[in-house]
């Protein structure tokens, strides 16, 4: 699956990943829920969902943006500049 380039696109990606591989709630995956905290990923989930979206994008991430996402807006925005860069 290649994720597309604009905002809703990669967001419905994203909450797709984390339906599947992380078995997250649907219902949970707004904006703004806590990506740790409200989801209780950790840093092995973390890894692993970086893992799977450069496989997505055919993009490195850079561990240091990452380091700042906290929210799944956060995420969008990260994967959308990434992609739009």
């Amino acid at each position: 699956m290649d994720i597309p380039k604009d905002k809703a696109g990669i967001e419905a990606a994203v909450k797709e990943i984390l339906v599947s591989k992380f078995d997250c709630d649907p219902e949970q995956l707004t904006p703004e829920v806590n990506l740790f905290m409200d989801l209780q990923l950790d840093s092995i989930d973390a890894i692993d969902l970086v893992v799977d979206l450069q496989r997505q994008t055919g993009k490195q991430v850079n561990p240091e943006d990452f380091k700042q996402i906290r929210t799944l807006q956060d995420l969008v925005d990260a994967i959308y500049k990434l992609l739009n860069s």
